[in-house]
């Protein structure tokens, strides 16, 4: 069965409605789930004054509909289970979740997957700045976990981030990496630029047909086929993200960098023929 969360319209602010995910409301009755506080603005209200609740909570399964451009913080901290999101939505989706999934049908706001742990969040059209990445004053952003977002994206795309894999269908952006630790970010639309800058590790590809102008402090590796590469294609393969055909056989130019921070982080330049 499937929890149901319906928006009735007519919040004059934002509303927030973390701590409403599958694995906090399991097992939980209509009723009591319908009393369960959120925030609209910096008020305290019941979450039936703004969304029609129904279904069952039973299977930790929950589908959001409505316009959720204005609902943050859905799926934040969850644990387990599965989110839909039927339409666009709203900031901070998925930040520090640790495990299950989360999926947007439409476009979402910034700080997707903020501090993520674990999981997969998967939005199918287009997502805001920040994504995987460290909140402000925070050493560390996304630690585990993937992120796929199909659309265009913003700047500071896995700002921080120590581990996970990133990926983005489209375009990018300025800054992807920043201050980048560990963890994999794949993009395949234009982007950009000062892509790294202070990355430590980890691995930044760009695998479409539009480089981006690497900094001065990235310098140049080799040529080759990457192995590695092929495994993560399959992965995407299998989750249903659209792998084009020709990036299967690509070879790729490593650059080393930033070698300000040593040098010991990857950007992969897919070779145009």
């Amino acid at each position: 069965m499937v929890l149901k969360l319906q928006y009735k319209g007519g919040a004059e602010v934002p509303l927030e409605v973390e701590g409403i995910c599958p694995d906090t409301l399991r097992g939980e009755t209509i009723p009591v789930i319908e009393k369960r506080e959120v925030f609209h603005g910096n008020v305290r209200v019941p979450l039936a004054e703004f969304f029609a609740v129904s279904g069952d909570a039973s299977d930790a399964c929950h589908q959001w509909d409505g316009d959720l451009a204005g609902v943050h913080w859905i799926g934040a901290g969850m644990t387990e289970g599965t989110i839909c999101i039927g339409a666009d939505g709203g900031r901070h989706i998925g930040s520090e979740m640790s495990g299950g999934q989360i999926t947007v049908e439409g476009d979402a706001g910034d700080w997707v997957g903020a501090e993520m742990k674990g999981g997969l969040i998967d939005v199918r059209g287009r997502a805001g700045h920040l994504i995987g990445s460290a909140y402000r004053g925070s050493a560390r952003g996304m630690t585990g976990g993937t992120i796929l977002v199909h659309g265009d994206v913003g700047n500071e795309i896995g700002h921080s981030m120590r581990r996970g894999l990133l990926v983005v269908g489209g375009g990018t952006g300025d800054l992807v990496g920043f201050n980048m630790i560990a963890g994999t970010i794949l993009i395949w639309g234009e982007s950009g630029i000062r892509h790294g800058a202070g990355m430590r590790r980890g691995t930044i590809a760009f695998m479409g047909d539009h480089h981006p102008q690497p900094l001065v402090s990235f310098k140049q590796g080799c040529r080759f086929r990457s192995e590695a590469m092929i495994l993560i294609l399959k992965y995407l393969e299998r989750l249903g993200f659209p792998v084009p055909a020709e990036t299967w056989d690509a070879e790729f130019d490593l650059l080393h960098g930033d070698m300000i921070e040593g040098g010991r982080g990857e950007m992969l330049l897919k070779v145009i023929e």
